[in-house]
């Protein structure tokens, strides 16, 4: 599930590329095969990552296949959810979270900012 569609399969070595260094907010969801939680939650991710394409890049990290990362991140629940933005970590979801929530994360995250 999570390699299919718009969202992008992260490993250890795209991580630093694809979310830190990336031009726009990135959400990156740390996941694995036996959360159950995930597979509740990938859905409504994937149908995410398609309705803010082009505005937010949305990835999935696999914790058992890729561990540096979630280790650096303190990630010790499954799913947990990241918004990045510059390079920083700007807010967080834990666990089975309602759409309504990830969705209200994003909008904030591409709002334009107030000068």
């Amino acid at each position: 599930m999570a390699d299919a569609g718009t969202c992008v399969p992260l490993t250890d070595q795209t991580f630093q590329t694809v979310v830190l260094e990336s031009p726009q907010p990135v959400l990156v969801v740390f996941w694995a095969e036996w959360s159950g939680a995930w597979h509740l939650i990938a859905p409504a991710i994937e149908a995410l990552a398609e309705a803010f394409r082009g505005q937010v890049t949305v990835g999935t990290l696999d914790v058992a296949e890729h561990p540096q990362t979630p280790s650096r991140y303190g990630i010790r629940t499954l799913p947990t959810l990241l918004f990045f933005q510059d390079g920083k970590v700007g807010d967080q979801l834990v666990g089975l979270v309602a759409r309504a929530e990830i969705t209200a994360k994003l909008q904030a995250l591409t709002r334009p900012s107030e000068a």
